[in-house]
């Protein structure tokens, strides 16, 4: 026990990233909000596993594998790198895997799945993460459709093929389009310690303005997409509701890339960490308010 204790010392921790978790509350909160009905007992497990247990597991796995020195996603001065975070990594992705067999059998070989592709994005035997492409894709589906999936089978208590609407997969395409907009702003900064490693990433290869116009075109298509999504199956207020609460996303975008054409400088962690503070609080807000709407 004490062995297992020592584990935890403050510099592991602080590589779990813990709040960054919240980064990734729009996803389960857009999943939760397209539900006729909640169970909610599946929902609160579902949560713990996924933001308590899976997303940490994740980040101490990835501050293992990269041993970055400059800032992070969720760090800005990363402590030092020390083999307890691998063995930690196994504990959380362990425990988030025995919370799951509270919601389903079926829920546990899903998790597993997004458990493998997350440590497959950054084993350095696999490194999906040094192909532009293929890295971005994975992320964009896993931490987008693919987490829509798991959250709102689980808190339907639906694991059948029947689950599989054209609804639900407009919504899996939607959270993936969010995802796959936002996550190459949160490499912009890293270049040089990317291409250090040899990891040629999407926002790597676009370069910094591209990746803005990359990041507002998929943006730009997630609009789309929801608008057609909300008023085939709901009514104009709902992506109402989602334009207004993109309305300041919209604007420190486009605040933030117009300080960046004048100073490439701009494109660094403090700016990227705020582009997804305020679009991950207008998306948990736009999100809560079509969950009081559906369950009124």
């Amino acid at each position: 026990m004490k062995n297992l204790i020592s584990l935890f010392d403050r510099n592991t921790i602080l590589h779990l990233r813990l709040p960054f978790s919240f980064f990734l509350l729009p996803v389960f909160c857009f999943a939760i909000s397209q539900t006729e009905a909640i169970d909610l007992y599946n929902t609160i497990i579902i949560f713990l596993a996924l933001h308590f247990f899976i997303y940490p597991g994740s980040n101490i796995y990835n501050s293992y594998m990269d041993k970055d020195t400059k800032s992070i996603g969720g760090l800005k001065n990363p402590p030092p790198v020390t083999k307890n975070l691998y063995y930690v990594s196994i504990i959380f992705d362990l425990g988030g895997l025995l919370i799951c067999l509270l919601i389903s059998k079926w829920m546990l070989p899903m998790m597993a799945l997004y458990i493998l592709i997350s440590k497959a994005y950054s084993w350095k035997g696999i490194r999906l993460k040094k192909y532009p492409v293929t890295g971005w894709l994975v992320v964009m589906l896993f931490q987008g459709g693919y987490t829509f999936l798991l959250v709102n089978m689980a808190a339907t208590n639906r694991f059948d093929a029947g689950w599989f609407t054209l609804s639900n997969l407009m919504c899996m395409l939607i959270a993936s389009l969010l995802i796959g907009g936002y996550y190459p702003l949160t490499q912009i900064y890293q270049h040089d310690e990317d291409s250090r490693r040899g990891d040629m990433t999407i926002s790597f290869k676009l370069g910094i303005i591209g990746t803005f116009i990359f990041s507002g075109l998929i943006f730009l298509f997630a609009c789309f997409t929801s608008w057609y999504y909300f008023t085939a199956y709901f009514d104009i207020r709902h992506f109402v509701i989602f334009m207004v609460c993109l309305a300041p996303v919209i604007v420190y975008f486009t605040f933030w890339l117009a300080k960046t054409l004048s100073d490439k400088a701009m494109a660094d962690y403090k700016h990227a960490m705020q582009m997804t503070l305020i679009s991950s609080c207008c998306l948990i807000i736009c999100f809560s308010i079509l969950l009081f709407i559906n369950h009124a």
